[in-house]
């Protein structure tokens, strides 16, 4: 029997902070043994804005985690997430000597090393270089090199980066509470492995992770990432919407919003209205169901569009066989595949976590997508990441 071993993916989100502990073996489906799941405060867009405040929350949600899964953590794959988060493609390459004659795993490793030979914004560091396609000799769709003869290796990446200060936040907010992180990672990397199946990925498929501050997305095209990012609008910005447009509290825009919104401006779903009660402090008020669905329908398509715009740049929306498909908690909102399907001009569908075993109501949970991510992206990761890799990964990265 292969022996277990137990991972935890962590999510520091705007509106929540969600700790998901899950028992991982090779080759196996991940069972999922607890889950920690708090409202978030000190973040603001997916970044830090008040450590102490985060670092309670944090503490909250890993405390929940250990009493639903009897496991002490001690060490967390960390999700980010942020404006600041952007990939490019940057192409590697290594002459292959005489007298080897073929391709060597040196030469792999080498070849990654020169595609990360890049000039990154100031003060960013790497967070992911993520294999495209290898080339010998100019011979293209090689999936594994290793053996093959030739004189000269080249390697298409995606190349993930962002603010090594923001990064390094998120990460002393973990360390601060004695636990650490053995690797940061993009949220959108992380949801798409639990999220999208190989053949989506193949076909040509997009995936929006819609949070509460950050709207998440990552593209493949024959398998491989071709752009990837984080944009700084989110389901905040829709309960602000509505606060204003309604001249509600906070506190009631976000009920409306969650218990009663969607995105349909026709039949059944927008018609009717909504009572809200008086209570202590709030007088009571009758919504027009039509105008809620307006006012977030309208922050909805634009953050869509938003998306597109990063897309269309990338000429990702060429191929996209595998569809649109979203996830995170904006994605509850009632009829977003449909309004996402006049935006994209293609098929739409809503997910989840895939091939999991464990509490249906924690994979099943499109908020949870990413943390969950984590804990497959450990188990697709774990050979090539030892516990003190965070030091050698960030150690030599901050300053690039």
């Amino acid at each position: 029997m292969a022996k277990e071993q137990i991972v935890v993916g962590l999510e520091i989100g705007t509106s929540k902070v969600a700790a998901v502990v899950g028992d991982v073996r090779p080759d196996q489906p991940i069972h999922i043994l607890g889950v920690g799941l708090t409202p978030s405060r000190g973040v603001r867009k997916g970044e830090l804005v008040d450590l102490e405040t985060a670092a309670r929350c944090v503490r909250d949600a890993l405390a929940d985690a250990e009493t639903a899964s009897d496991v002490d953590i001690r060490s967390v794959y960390l999700g980010v997430a942020g404006a600041h988060i952007r990939s490019f493609q940057s192409r590697g390459s290594v002459l292959i000597p005489e007298d080897q004659g073929e391709v060597y795993f040196a030469h792999i490793q080498q070849v990654q090393e020169s595609a990360r030979n890049v000039q990154l914004p100031q003060d960013h560091c790497f967070l992911h270089s993520i294999l495209q396609h290898y080339y010998v000799d100019g011979q293209d769709e090689v999936l594994n090199p290793v053996g093959l003869q030739g004189s000269r290796l080249e390697a298409d990446f995606q190349i993930v980066h962002g603010s090594s200060k923001r990064i390094g936040n998120s990460i002393n907010c973990v360390r601060g509470l004695g636990v650490e992180v053995t690797q940061p990672v993009f949220n959108a990397v992380a949801a798409a492995q639990v999220v999208l199946n190989a053949d989506q990925k193949n076909a040509g498929a997009v995936m929006i992770d819609m949070g509460g501050g950050t709207t998440d997305f990552i593209a493949y095209d024959h398998g491989a990432v071709t752009i990837c990012g984080s944009l700084a609008v989110g389901g905040d910005h829709i309960t602000n919407d509505i606060s204003l447009g309604l001249r509600l509290p906070m506190a009631r825009a976000e009920w409306l919003k969650v218990q009663e919104g969607g995105v349909l401006l026709t039949g059944e779903p927008a018609a009717g209205r909504v009572v809200l009660k008086p209570e202590a402090g709030f007088a009571g008020c009758v919504v027009e169901r039509k105008l809620l669905n307006t006012i977030i329908a309208c922050r909805v398509r634009e953050m869509l569009e938003l998306v597109k715009r990063e897309l269309d740049a990338a000429k990702a929306l060429r191929y996209l066989g595998g569809g649109v498909l979203l996830t995170g908690g904006c994605s509850l909102l009632e009829g977003i595949d449909e309004l996402a399907g006049e935006v994209f001009g293609v098929p739409v569908r809503l997910t989840h976590a895939h091939a999991m075993s464990g509490p249906a109501s924690a994979y099943e949970n499109p908020q949870l997508s990413a943390a969950i991510g984590l804990i497959k992206y450990a188990q697709a990761m774990q050979p090539e990441v030892s516990k003190k890799s965070i030091g050698r990964l960030f150690g030599r990265l901050w300053s690039r």
